[in-house]
């Protein structure tokens, strides 16, 4: 058994009753077994006096494989964004390019202290990103994204809808559960405008015949939303509601130009929402009704979305943005820290359905953990008594000086343990030339 202790942090437990306290925390292979004030001898002691240490962030809307392509599609309103940039970009990878572009997102995750991610690949090549997420110790849910209607634009990543299932299962099947059970698999329809009728009934069952998640996007953009109507005869979550998809297994990214009804089916459903602040900025798509989602009782968690529309992986940029847009709509009290930090953390968890592996610094959960460095310039004077503000409205990823997944540390005195980051950076520049040459772009 290995251990490592962490003494003399200031703790931000994230448990039921929002426990700050300063101790220790013990780690025992791949579990916390104790927290607080700690009598106990380990392998590795780490002092982490002045620092904060809190669990692990959770990134719930993510695209791992398009990591490579930041800045390549700046400016621009969503559906010219996929059919002009994204797609051919996609449509361009090959299996080393998947793989680097893969590494390079975990690499930037791992620095800002995300630990646990909700991620959807592209088309083709997925076993690929699923070997880069094995070897550097990320935790994720994530899934091949399946187009089988797909319209101008989507070049080779029309696939055939039984071509589409058929590989899905195949991943699923080979990679459900891998590299210790950090990594899970989903069913990533990417939405209702490149996905038939005929596929998302099959997902739907299929998820339930294999009991996992299913991720996609939804009601991002309101030209979106009028192809829905058009050819669907429904908004898209009640489209979605009416083929039985909506339940506590469907993750929705956006949830931007959403009605009184469909924020009513979320919450009867169960159905999770994973808010993407800074990308639904950057696009001009909208802002997100979280608080009346919160209200309401659905439930919230935050991502990051692609490099190519945010442009970073950073949860600190989130969690920042996602508190302050709220509040010119509803005042300055709507959104307050504690609550989207918990957005970040247990909300994640419970958005992957781990809440009771990871989302909090507790007994016999999993050591998934960051600590953070508030002595700096930004976050002087450390006010104990008000962390979440710090953490939320202050911190920053460069903050960060170690990430553990599952008790292993993957980032440390700014080397990440896991990743060799001079060759990442210098393959990723070689990619991308390759994949732009193919895209003709």
């Amino acid at each position: 058994m290995s251990s490592i202790l962490i003494n003399n942090a200031l703790i931000v437990t994230m448990n039921s009753d929002r426990q700050v306290l300063q101790g220790s925390l013990l780690v025992e292979n791949d579990r916390i077994t104790a927290v607080g004030s700690i009598n106990h001898t380990a392998d590795r002691v780490i002092n982490a006096r002045g620092q904060v240490l809190i669990p692990g962030l959770i990134q719930t809307h993510v695209h791992l494989c398009q990591a490579l392509f930041r800045g390549q599609a700046d400016d621009m309103p969503l559906m010219d964004w996929l059919q002009t940039r994204i797609w051919p970009l996609e449509g361009a990878h090959d299996p080393e390019t998947i793989y680097y572009s893969a590494l390079l997102g975990i690499g930037e995750l791992f620095r800002g202290g995300t630990t646990a991610i909700i991620d959807m690949e592209t088309v083709h090549h997925t076993e690929h990103a699923f070997q880069a997420i094995a070897d550097t110790g990320i935790r994720a849910i994530s899934g091949k994204c399946m187009m089988d209607c797909g319209p101008e634009g989507s070049g080779n990543l029309l696939e055939n809808t039984d071509t589409s299932l058929q590989q899905s299962v195949d991943l699923l099947e080979k990679w459900h559960g891998a590299a210790g059970g950090r990594l899970l698999y989903a069913f990533n329809p990417r939405f209702v405008v490149s996905c038939s009728e005929e596929l998302l009934v099959q997902v739907r069952d299929l998820a339930r015949q294999y009991n996992v998640a299913v991720h996609t996007h939804a009601s991002e953009n309101q030209d979106e939303i009028a192809i829905v109507q058009a050819r669907r005869g429904m908004r898209n979550i009640v489209y979605l509601d009416h083929l039985g998809l909506a339940g506590t297994n469907l993750i929705l990214a956006h949830c931007i130009w959403v009605d009184s009804r469909e924020i009513d089916i979320l919450r009867r459903s169960g159905t999770k929402v994973a808010h993407c602040p800074s990308s639904n900025l950057k696009l001009g798509s909208g802002i997100a009704p979280i608080p009346q989602m919160m209200q309401q009782g659905v439930q919230v968690s935050i991502g990051a979305d692609g490099a190519p529309c945010n442009n970073n992986l950073d949860q600190f940029v989130e969690m920042r943005t996602a508190a302050l847009i709220q509040k010119p709509l509803h005042g300055p009290t709507t959104m307050p820290a504690w609550q989207t930090f918990e957005m970040a953390t247990r909300g994640g968890a419970a958005a992957m359905g781990l809440e009771q592996q990871i989302g909090s610094l507790e007994e016999g959960k999993k050591a998934d953990l960051a600590l953070v460095n508030l002595n700096n310039l930004h976050c002087t004077p450390v006010d104990e008594n008000n962390i979440y503000s710090q953490l939320v409205y202050q911190a920053k990823s460069c903050d960060v000086t170690l990430t553990m997944v599952d008790g292993q540390i993957v980032f440390e005195n700014n080397r990440l343990t896991t990743i060799d980051e001079r060759n990442v950076l210098l393959q990723s520049n070689d990619a991308i030339t390759r994949v732009r040459r193919r895209a003709g772009l």
